[in-house]
């Protein structure tokens, strides 16, 4: 039995029910430093942000042409920055003032396309239901029976999306399908969502034009297109790999343990610097379940308390790599509960 196959049982196990660890236990053992806000971080980092998306955008107009690619990759990455200030915001960890985090969050979102208030409502629903199943709406895994269940076309495109490797795409299906749909929100929430979606449309109708105007069809691709691509990039890794590894459990909602559901359900990914740094340090992924109140730049600090006092309950650390998304996207195909991950090949070779 592989080392992989123990520690996903470990993990496994402790998604009980009736276990004592409380979410309130951990969040207790944290010292109010982890939820400070700090008006100078959180205004620098996005100052910073922006000088850096606008060095990234003049890198597009003034390199040549074989340094594009560099070009897009810096800037993308850049935007998913916005993404991320915008996700404090979401989460009222950005500012005192509820007003402030709105108009910040629609703001930062806006060059994205992300209705702010559509995405913070169903996110917040993730963090009250990680890896729980048929309730988790950021990624759940896809069980056997489920799969069985499908016409034979949608089964074709799901394995042909795995095993072509196209997880980087996922989080644009994401956005199309669950953000501009009022029937996803409860109807006291329908104005908000309609407000955000508003937002988006007409900052889309007022640059596209303008951008394909002065630039041309090109000029749309290069300045936002591609760019957007690469922050879409961005967020699907992360929320692949936040949650998806051989070791990683997800239980029915009766086995279903909150606080181990955010300890062991998450799993803590190393980037290189410039993307950890480009975007926040979301990777720093674990303390974030514990409490959304925790500030991005307060999250390191929070990891490492989190690893010296819940350590045992937290999934080994992995360093992001090529070799890592393929044995991720070579393993976890279906997840059977209570057993793991097949690939599809474990899955027909039992049938």
């Amino acid at each position: 039995m592989t080392t992989s196959i123990v520690k996903s049982q470990e993990l496994a196990a402790n998604f009980d029910g009736k276990s004592e660890i409380k979410l309130k236990d951990i969040i207790k053992s944290l010292p109010k430093e982890c939820f400070q806000k700090n008006r100078r971080k959180a205004w620098t980092g996005l100052v910073i942000n922006v000088l850096l998306v606008a060095l990234g955008y003049a890198s597009l107009v003034f390199s040549p042409w074989y340094l594009l690619p560099l070009a897009w990759i810096f800037t993308g990455t850049a935007l998913t920055g916005f993404f991320v200030i915008g996700h404090d915001c979401g989460h009222r960890s950005f500012a005192k003032n509820r007003w402030v985090n709105d108009l910040v969050g629609h703001i930062m979102f806006m060059p994205l396309i992300y209705p702010f208030h559509a995405w913070r409502l169903g996110h917040n629903h993730h963090h009250a239901h990680t890896n729980k199943f048929d309730e988790d709406n950021a990624w759940h895994p896809i069980r056997p029976e489920v799969y069985e269940s499908w016409a034979q076309g949608w089964q074709f495109s799901f394995r042909q999306f795995i095993l072509r490797k196209l997880w980087w795409v996922g989080s644009v299906g994401h956005w199309a399908v669950v953000h501009f749909t009022l029937d996803r929100y409860k109807a006291k929430d329908h104005g908000k969502v309609k407000l955000s979606i508003a937002v988006v449309l007409i900052f889309a109708a007022i640059a596209f034009p303008t951008l394909i105007a002065t630039t041309g069809i090109w000029g749309f691709v290069k300045y936002w297109f591609i760019p957007w691509m690469v922050y879409h990039f961005w967020m699907s890794t992360f929320t692949y790999v936040h949650h998806t590894s051989p070791n990683v459990p997800f239980a029915e909602a009766d086995k279903w343990n909150e606080a181990i559901a955010q300890l062991s359900g998450t799993v803590h990914c190393d980037y290189p610097r410039w993307v950890e740094f480009l975007c926040h340090d979301i990777n720093v992924h674990v303390p974030h379940h514990i409490s959304t109140a925790i500030p991005s730049y307060n999250l390191r600090l929070a990891h490492g308390i989190i690893k010296e006092k819940w350590g045992t309950y937290l999934h080994e650390e992995c360093r992001f790599s090529w070799s890592l998304m393929k044995q991720i996207t070579d393993k976890c195909h279906l997840y059977q509960t209570d057993s793991g991950y097949l690939s599809f090949n474990e899955y027909f070779n039992s049938k």
